[in-house]
């Protein structure tokens, strides 16, 4: 794991880097980010209906394949789901979109 990488794991996706304490938060729901350029993020969902996830998301990234572009994240089918807060489930890299 490089620098950068290590910089990022375990920090919440948007959260600007010189936040004092940039990782979650216990009472906030987040999905893990899995592969990509966003890998080890966590990405806060506190809140989000049921069912918003299983489409995917399209998050907008700098560190991507295409500056300025998304970096497209997906559930894979069966995996579990948690409720509450804490790491409620896992979002995994598929592509990247300008």
């Amino acid at each position: 794991m490089n620098d950068d990488e290590q910089l990022l794991r375990g920090r919440v996706y948007g959260c600007d880097h010189d936040v004092p304490h940039p990782g979650p938060l216990p009472h906030r729901t987040y999905a893990e980010l899995v592969g990509g350029p966003l890998d080890g993020l966590l990405l806060d969902i506190h809140g989000w209906p049921a069912g918003e996830l299983d489409g995917g998301v399209a998050l907008p990234t700098e560190l991507g394949q295409f500056p300025g572009g998304r970096a497209l994240y997906d559930p894979r089918p069966g995996e579990p789901r948690a409720t509450g807060p804490g790491i409620a489930c896992r979002l995994h890299y598929s592509a990247d979109a300008p």
